[in-house]
């Protein structure tokens, strides 16, 4: 299967999923907040209009507006809605979930009680869009280049002493093959996440061990200085399933847990320098 894909926001991960679509004999355009790097800028839109025309699909990893609102649906919703996509969907977040005291939460959970209201209402404003429309939401997202490798590595990792606190996250193939998985025309709501969610100081150990690198210490978050986004991250606990993605899009993580991303990870850096 081939078509023309129109990716809003060549961020992190959409760049991946246009590298693979690409490799696989796709046409990719996309959008940026200013045109370069084979990016069309997102507010020119006589542009953005005739990559809508000419797409079979259509992605949107933007997210919304701090004051909330999202930016996509703002200026060409309307068009999305109306054009002749066979698929659209949207990146999306498990931070919609908000805390769930370590719970496991599933895409019949509630939204909008955490502190990503804004995400939250973008979430479910792509679903009102269109009937069709296929939301991924993602939880910690790493790959080559972003990963618990690299952050040990440049001594930015930390462990915090917060023995209950249980997160989920996805390798970034992981999320392309799901979103890939879901062209068979299955509309709706996917959690993509591992099939281990568990204490992000379990990640830095591992990472550490793979590196053979001194563990960083152990510290309370207040001890951390972390970033009031990064501190927000530790405000939320949860289990994400990835069950309904397994039965309906018939998709599994290449990368069940976090010890084989990071293995394949340093793996791949490592063929690089032979």
């Amino acid at each position: 299967m081939t078509g023309t894909m129109l990716i809003f926001g060549m961020g992190y991960t959409s760049s991946h999923l246009a590298e693979r679509l690409r490799k696989d004999g796709w046409q990719v355009a996309g959008t940026r907040r200013v045109a370069g790097q084979g990016a069309i800028a997102f507010d020119d839109r006589e542009a953005v209009l005739a990559a809508i025309a000419k797409s079979s699909h259509i992605l949107s990893s933007v997210p919304p507006m701090q004051a909330g609102g999202d930016p996509v649906i703002d200026l060409y919703g309307d068009v999305i809605a109306a054009s002749e996509a066979e698929w659209v969907g949207y990146l999306s977040s498990t931070g919609v979930y908000g805390d769930t005291s370590g719970a496991w939460v599933d895409e019949s959970g509630a939204v909008g009680i955490g502190r990503r209201t804004a995400r939250a209402d973008a979430d479910k404003a792509w679903q009102r869009l269109r009937t069709d429309v296929c939301v991924f939401r993602l939880p910690g997202i790493y790959g080559p280049g972003r990963s618990a490798l690299d952050r040990v590595r440049e001594g930015k990792a930390h462990r915090i002493d917060l023995p209950e606190q249980v997160f989920s996250r996805v390798h970034v193939d992981d999320i392309v093959s799901g979103v890939i998985a879901s062209f068979r025309q299955r509309a709706g709501v996917y959690n993509l996440s591992d099939n281990l969610p568990c204490h992000q100081n379990a990640v830095i150990e591992y990472a550490a061990a793979l590196l053979g690198l001194e563990l960083p210490p152990m510290q309370s978050i207040d001890e951390a200085g972390l970033s009031p986004m990064a501190r927000g991250f530790y405000a939320e606990n949860r289990r994400i399933s990835n069950g309904k993605a397994r039965r309906l899009l018939e998709w599994r993580p290449a990368y069940g847990d976090y010890r084989q991303g990071l293995e394949a990870i340093l793996s791949a850096e490592k063929a690089e320098h032979i």
